[in-house]
């Protein structure tokens, strides 16, 4: 959530960066009215209460004094019916600006490219060179169909569609899959947590899903509590309302959780396959540091991501996502693509984002500052390392062989029991 402050006292550059963000012009005057009125009103409100305290005192003396104090209560009591007005107004204006403060998305570092969509978006780098194929790729969920590894069909008649079953070796290639990265992100530093897989709507709120990707989600009927998106949910909030000891900064968090999305909006795309489902499990890193250090803190974490893929020997490329295709709650993302051989393309499969303070007003996580001793509001970085069922994706079409197998890749090997090819049955 942005500083109401902030906003005021750099209006025209806030609202440059937002308008950079589909921010209407419409809802910045509306903002800018609303919390001017409020200021005026609230300088109303105190005067008038000052002066209520002096009347107070004024008819208590005369009271003491066996006076007459009637015209006096008389004009206290009309100014008090001003106050209680005054005061539901404020109310009324503090629950209208709180609609749209909560609403608005971060803004953009300065680094940022301005853009309206994912066409504007920047590439960084690349790395490895995608493989060249000497006969006809088959997509993963075919590949995955013809080894029974994946069934797509009793997975919706279970369910629905976009649920499925991890069968056998397939099964234990997910397990491998993010038994590995957990792995490397400990010896990276990163502390292992197992989370709730359900949290209540303060927790959404305080990450930015709440209240306005509510649709996104999937909530429990006749309760607070909502199956989470990612795992940035829950251990992004494990220090909301907390104020942290600024000594003990950066700290860094992973976890592997499944992860439940509607989809809501996304009708008609990547219906087929591992690319886009209700339900699968990811492995996430977040970060809590000091505000002079987070972007140093996000290109270490997209580096972090980066070596999971280059370990798994997977061609891929980082872009900066432009100002009309990041996340809400970021000030900055990088996304890494996975290159997709049936799609002769790059799709996404991790995104590393720093959210600055945004995530950490709205959760109120705070730090105190060893250097000065004041409560400070931290930074919060959250990136996927990685989504896994993209990167079973990204090894059955990557290391598919003519016969219909697949190599299982030299990382992921001491994790599947020395298995070093899935062929079919």
């Amino acid at each position: 959530m942005l500083d109401i402050k902030r906003i005021r006292n750099d209006f025209d550059a806030v609202a440059a960066k937002l308008a950079n963000r589909g921010v209407s012009q419409e809802t910045l005057a509306e903002l800018k009215e609303l919390d001017a009125e409020r200021r005026q009103l609230l300088i109303k409100s105190e005067e008038a209460k000052a002066e209520r305290n002096i009347a107070s005192a004024a008819i208590a003396q005369a009271k003491r004094n066996k006076e007459d104090a009637s015209e006096q209560i008389a004009a206290m009591q009309t100014l008090s019916a001003d106050i209680k007005a005054s005061d539901a107004k404020l109310a009324e204006i503090d629950e209208k600006l709180n609609t749209i403060v909560t609403v608005l998305p971060n803004t953009p570092h300065d680094s940022v490219p301005v853009g309206a969509d994912e066409d504007e978006n920047v590439e960084v780098r690349r790395w490895g060179t995608p493989r060249q194929f000497d006969f006809e790729v088959k997509a993963h969920w075919d590949l995955g169909e013809d080894l029974d590894i994946l069934d797509w069909e009793r997975g919706a008649k279970v369910t629905g569609s976009r649920f499925l079953f991890y069968k056998g070796l397939g099964a234990r290639l997910e397990r491998a899959i993010y038994n590995f990265m957990l792995d490397e992100h400990a010896a990276e530093g990163y502390t292992e947590m197992i989370t709730p897989y359900m949290v209540n709507h303060d927790s959404m709120f305080g990450t930015g899903q709440y209240p306005k990707f509510k649709e996104d989600t999937f909530e429990l009927a006749d309760s607070d509590f909502v199956l989470i998106p990612t795992a940035e949910v829950p251990l992004t909030n494990y220090y909301r309302n907390e104020i942290i000891d600024g000594k003990d900064l950066p700290i860094y968090f992973t976890a592997m959780s499944p992860s439940f999305r509607s989809e809501a909006g996304s009708a008609g795309r990547d219906t087929r396959g591992l690319i886009r489902l209700h339900q699968f499990h990811k492995v996430e890193m977040v970060k809590f540091a000091k505000p002079e250090e987070s972007y140093k803190e996000l290109e270490k974490m997209t580096a972090n991501a980066e070596n999971i893929l280059q370990k798994l020997e997977l061609p891929y490329r980082v872009i900066t996502l432009c100002t009309g295709d990041m996340g809400f709650s970021a000030a900055k993302t990088y996304d890494l693509e996975v290159w997709i051989p049936a799609q002769n393309t790059y799709r996404e499969i991790s995104s590393c984002s720093n959210t600055e303070d945004f995530q950490a007003r709205r959760a109120q996580i705070r730090y105190r500052d060893e250097a000065d001793g004041k409560v400070k509001l931290l930074h919060t970085l959250n990136g996927s390392g990685l989504a896994v069922g993209r990167t079973v994706a990204a090894i059955l079409e990557n290391y598919q062989n003519e016969d219909g197998s697949v190599t299982i890749p030299k990382a992921l090997r001491p994790y599947m029991g020395g298995v070093e090819v899935i062929k079919p049955n």
